[in-house]
């Protein structure tokens, strides 16, 4: 009864429609009466057939539109997904070509050498305050051995310390545990360079009557057979000559970014120097 009374004008509208279409339909296929009623019928449920009509057309049209942005809504995530895949090919391709480059880079090093050299890459990093290592995945199996050194390009960047059978740690420049034999490049002068940490190197022991300038080069020495003789440490940023020591205060900076390390070279064939 609540249903009745609550949709009574719904059904009565309803009923009257289907009963005056029933009606037209009728008297349109058999009806031959020209009266007055039967054209104020016909004037009178026109707006109904129209109202019928559009009311067909707009749910047919939006059944239409909703049936054309399913697809444009597929089409999209098949086209999104496309685009990822291809991102992360175009990433993979630039990753390689970097890698290219550097792995070339190195390649042009071992190729001014006569020595045999064996390729790692960097598989950990160890950053305390002053203390700069890096793990590779290189080790006894490949032939290493504690003390060989260690170039990136441009230049030498420290030497091996710990060598297990497939890992090996680099000691490197900027350690405060490194110390090598080096020389200004421009007029041969010779002293240590040690390593501070993140404050990069310290060129030491060259007394305070030589003449060493900002923008000099150091290379190694080639003292002590440890690390061969030329090749490039850093470059001289800073000189020192008024504090009260016999030396001169010189700050190098190296010419490896140490933070970017990710393949590198061993000089594995210098066996004098290990034994």
């Amino acid at each position: 009864m609540f249903f009745l009374k609550k949709y009574k004008i719904i059904i009565f509208i309803t009923v009257l429609i289907i009963s005056v279409l029933l009606i037209i339909s009728y008297n349109l296929k058999y009806g031959t009466d020209k009266s007055f009623f039967r054209k104020t019928v016909l004037e009178t449920v026109s707006p109904v057939y129209e109202v019928l009509s559009g009311s067909i057309q707009s749910v047919k049209n939006a059944w239409l539109r909703y049936i054309f942005l399913v697809g444009i809504q597929d089409e999209n995530k098949k086209l999104k997904k496309m685009i990822n895949e291809l991102e992360a090919l175009l990433v993979s391709y630039q990753e390689g070509y970097k890698e290219a480059k550097r792995l070339r880079k190195l390649l042009s090093i071992s190729d001014d050498y006569k020595d045999r050299f064996v390729a790692a890459r960097v598989i950990g990093r160890e950053q305390a305050a002053l203390s700069r290592t890096v793990l590779i995945n290189k080790g006894a199996y490949d032939g290493l051995k504690n003390g060989m050194p260690v170039i990136a390009y441009p230049g030498l960047i420290g030497r091996l310390i710990d060598v297990s059978w497939h890992v090996s740690r680099v000691l490197l420049l900027i350690d405060e545990n490194s110390n090598i034999d080096a020389i200004v490049q421009r007029n041969r002068t010779q002293g240590i360079i040690s390593g501070v940490g993140s404050q990069g190197m310290i060129l030491k022991y060259i007394s305070k009557t030589q003449d060493v300038q900002k923008g000099d080069i150091v290379v190694s020495s080639g003292m002590g057979g440890v690390f061969p003789k030329g090749w490039l440490i850093g470059q001289v940023i800073n000189v020192d000559r008024r504090n009260t020591g016999l030396f001169l205060k010189i700050r190098v900076a190296p010419f490896v970014d140490f933070s970017k390390l990710e393949e590198l070279l061993i000089l594995s064939s210098h066996e004098t120097a290990f034994e």
